[in-house]
């Protein structure tokens, strides 16, 4: 199994444990003060300052599985698309042919 296979599982997690890792350390110089924390907003002001963090780390550090993510989205739709024309283009040869025999009985019945 290619590891490509899990490219969307793999770079969601590594996005989610930047994350962690960042909202630790604002939670960390929040304790030791270097962050004034007052009441809930201040709890709030670090996640924010966790959650840009972590995006503009993610931006810059996942680059690679961003993109083998997108290539893993990108063959799954062309894959969903092919096979819908196929079944399309089947389900429009049982129609015609529907038709034609429908067009035929038509035929016999106004001859016999």
């Amino acid at each position: 199994m290619s590891s490509k296979n899990h490219a969307t599982l793999r770079y969601t997690s590594l996005r989610a444990s930047i994350f962690l890792a960042c909202l630790l350390v604002a939670l960390l110089l929040g304790h030791f003060k270097v962050i004034p924390v007052v009441g809930s907003l201040g709890l709030l002001i670090l996640f924010a300052l966790a959650a840009v963090a972590s995006s503009a780390i993610s931006y810059v550090v996942l680059s690679k599985q961003r993109d083998e993510m997108s290539a893993q989205i990108a063959e799954r739709i062309e894959t969903r698309k092919t096979r819908a024309v196929a079944r399309d283009s089947a389900e429009d040869a049982a129609d015609d042919a529907a038709r034609a025999a429908a067009a035929q009985q038509a035929q016999r019945a106004q001859a016999g």
